[in-house]
Formats: C-alpha cells, structure tokens, sequence
C-alpha cells in the first residue's frame, strides 16, 4: 500500500523541526453544486528546519512522530 502524498504551502515554521502545511482543494456542494474550497492543515516533520513561510511543498504520510505529527516533507518545489 503507497503513502498518501499532497502538495501544500507553508504557514509556519515557528516550531523547532517541524513546518505547518495548508492544502487546499476546491469541492462541489453537496446540494447546490456549488465550487468551495477546503483547506486541510498539516503537521509535517521539518528535520533540517530548511522550510520557509510561502515556500510550495510536496508532503508524504508517515507514521506518528509526535500527538499531531503525521506527515514528512518530501521535497521542496518553489521558494
């Protein structure tokens, strides 16, 4: 079974190795049809602390490394 992979922005990096990814994905309404986007906020292990706010990254599911760390940083795409 493959881990899942996302792309994401970085929010912050305040914490020490550790980055705040947001992804967003645009969904129909159930009901109306109507196109909103969804945001889902990540945890992502930043060992190196290389991440910057805004930089565009590519995130893999991994197993806990803390109570709300799930996610590794694959590779960083843009700066």
């Amino acid at each position: 079974m493959a881990n899942k992979a996302t792309i994401g922005i970085v929010i912050s990096n305040r914490m020490n190795q550790t980055a705040i990814v947001i992804e967003t994905k645009p969904t129909a309404h159930k009901k109306y049809g109507k196109i909103i986007s969804k945001t889902n906020k990540y945890y992502v292990d930043d060992p190196n602390n290389e991440c910057q706010v805004g930089d565009k990254v590519q995130i893999e599911e991994t197993r806990p490394l803390s109570k709300n760390k799930r996610w590794k940083i694959i590779q960083l795409m843009k700066q």
